[in-house]
């Protein structure tokens, strides 16, 4: 009788045991990403960030009562309001998507020092809990230069850019050099545009231009305009930036583009989760006198690619540009 009590006893101290929480087990890390207007579906840069988020909950196993999704509507105020609502709730990385997040970043961060933030496309954030996701994508437009002017067939090609974009003139010098490097005797047209770009991709068609890259992102007309020549003798291809130009995602214009440059949005969502979740950071120093950090993804890293739109494969001489471009051998891009 003692022995069966004494044995009834262990088993209902074992019982109430099992009922301990474990004090020492890791809590979860709160991830939260806040993505630009519009959210997901917008065939763009929220898309490619949303799936970034989604192969990192599928590697990680991460609950998604662990995830918060938050979405703009464009205003800075909005945007403060989301963003320290997150860093309030004691989410502990705070993913910003795009630049138009940077002075609400550089604000929050100073608030909440002890949370780490990420914002995507941009270096401009001076805070050592902010890291700085950015993309060198003169080295994309560069062997998209050299790529362009090797499928030329008149021997003439063209750039578009936006000139409210300070990375318009910068991605110029870096496809003019990168098409030299693909043919010294192409001939480079470029027009910087103000409010719309449709004359200039006419007169660019009409100079012969038959390979056009395109910087311009406020709307689908460079695209628009250079198919509406496809019709007729004329055969002229356009070239872009991904996700910046979305609407180049639609497959009813990719019959007329020839390459896109991409900048890999979801792979830099995936590598600071992965991070955060290993208590690391993203913090390389970017700018040493303005103490901006984070990493800046290139060809190398495959932060940046650039794709044929057919789907095929480069030949021997873009390849070793490639090569060289990560090989860090090609100085001066832009």
């Amino acid at each position: 009788m003692a022995k069966r009590f004494a044995n009834l006893l262990l088993t209902l101290l074992f019982s109430v045991t099992l009922l301990i929480p474990n004090t020492n087990a890791a809590t979860p890390k709160k991830i939260a990403i806040a993505y630009d207007v519009g959210g997901r579906g917008d065939n763009g840069s929220n898309d490619l960030a949303a799936a970034g988020l989604e192969r990192a909950i599928k590697k990680h196993k991460i609950s998604r009562l662990d995830i918060r999704e938050q979405i703009t509507d464009g205003t800075l105020g909005d945007r403060i309001t989301r963003v320290r609502f997150l860093a309030r709730n004691k989410y502990q990385l705070i993913i910003c998507v795009g630049s138009g997040y940077a002075d609400t970043v550089r604000r929050i961060s100073n608030e909440f020092p002890n949370t780490q933030f990420a914002i995507i496309d941009d270096e401009s954030v001076a805070m050592t809990n902010v890291s700085n996701l950015s993309f060198a994508t003169n080295e994309g437009v560069y062997l998209a230069g050299a790529a362009l002017a090797l499928a030329s067939k008149s021997g003439k090609i063209g750039f578009i850019g936006d000139k409210s974009e300070a990375s318009s003139e910068r991605n110029l010098a870096s496809f003019t050099k990168g098409a030299t490097a693909g043919n010294a005797k192409v001939t480079v047209s470029s027009k910087l545009v103000d409010t719309q770009a449709t004359s200039e991709v006419r007169t660019l068609v009409s100079d012969g231009v038959d390979q056009i890259f395109s910087n311009w992102s406020n709307t689908d007309e460079v695209i628009s305009i250079g198919a509406s020549f496809n019709s007729g003798s004329k055969r002229v291809l356009i070239s872009g930036i991904l996700p910046d130009q979305y609407f180049l995602n639609f497959s009813a214009g990719k019959k007329n583009q020839y390459l896109t440059v991409r900048k890999r949005f979801d792979l830099a969502v995936e590598q600071i989760i992965a991070a955060e979740l290993a208590d690391k950071n993203m913090l390389e120093i970017l700018d040493s006198k303005q103490g901006i950090y984070g990493h800046r993804y290139n060809l190398k890293d495959g932060g940046v690619s650039v794709r044929l739109v057919s789907g095929g494969a480069f030949g021997a001489k873009i390849s070793k540009i490639s090569n060289d471009l990560k090989a860090g051998r090609v100085k001066n891009l832009s």
